[in-house]
């Protein structure tokens, strides 16, 4: 029977993964793996869990796709948000706008980590990773450390800091009170880690 016929319009296939994709945000946002359920997606996406599959091969890719496509969400906003500042813009100044659109990714989303949780299997450490890795990358072009050890564990430990503060936040119910001494702790976190700002 024609898919006009039952009263259901025939999504093209771009629009029916975007729909699964939206749906999937929520249901892995700020949970264990383990507690998301591709029934419950499907259902929310108004869709079989056999199409959920058709366009994401395991439960597996489709949060490692959730993770990707946060994390370039993420960036696209930290870019726009850098490329507002006045230029020249300090170093802390950047990376201080950059958590202030970390912190708003947290609060409208219920998080985002770059550090991998216990149960995620290796196509979501992979997208964590690469989420990271774009970061670290930011990070360096704006820092510009040393070839130090030192500053390269400091970079990385900043992210740690970051998933653990805005975590503990997010618990909280990211009350707008805390926002700002967590944005200073973080930057006082970098600042101590890399012995100052190196521009």
């Amino acid at each position: 029977m024609p898919a006009e016929a039952t009263g259901r319009r025939r999504l093209a296939p771009e629009v029916r993964r975007d729909a699964i994709l939206a749906a999937a945000r929520p249901a892995f946002a700020g949970r264990p793996y383990g507690d998301a359920s591709v029934a419950d997606i499907a259902t929310a996406a108004g869709v079989s869990q056999a199409l959920v599959f058709k366009y994401y091969e395991s439960k597996a890719d489709l949060a490692a796709a959730v993770v990707r496509a946060g994390a370039a969400d993420l960036a696209l906003a930290r870019d726009r948000s850098d490329a507002a500042l006045a230029r020249p813009a300090s170093a802390r100044d950047r990376v201080r706008a950059a958590l202030v659109v970390l912190l708003d990714a947290v609060a409208r989303t219920g998080g985002f980590a770059f550090g991998v949780a216990v149960d995620e299997p290796a196509p979501v450490a992979d997208a964590r990773a690469e989420a990271r890795a774009e970061w670290l990358g930011w990070l360096r072009g704006v820092l510009q450390p040393a070839a130090a050890a030192r500053d390269a564990l400091a970079l990385v430990g900043f992210l740690g800091f970051m998933d653990a503060a805005a975590a503990a936040w997010a618990a909280d119910g990211c009350p707008e009170a805390d926002r700002w001494p967590l944005v200073d702790a973080a930057l006082g976190a970098l600042e101590g880690a890399l012995g100052d700002w190196r521009r």
